[in-house]
């Protein structure tokens, strides 16, 4: 699996080509949007991954 930061920098990659290409203020605003749900979706799931790391450490010490 691909670390936080790599994956996180795929997204910032793929937002600027998207600023590049627009021609319009609804494609920046898309843009925009696709980004920031692509940020969410991430930031969710990398969470959810280090409440396991945590719940697991914490099995280990009982």
């Amino acid at each position: 699996m691909a670390s936080y930061t790599s994956q996180v920098n795929v997204i910032h990659k793929k937002f600027t080509n998207a600023l590049k290409k627009a021609k319009t203020k609804q494609a920046l605003n898309k843009a925009y949007s696709m980004h920031k749900k692509d940020h969410e979706r991430l930031l969710k799931k990398h969470l959810a991954e280090e409440i396991r790391e945590i719940k697991k450490a914490k099995d280990r010490l009982d």
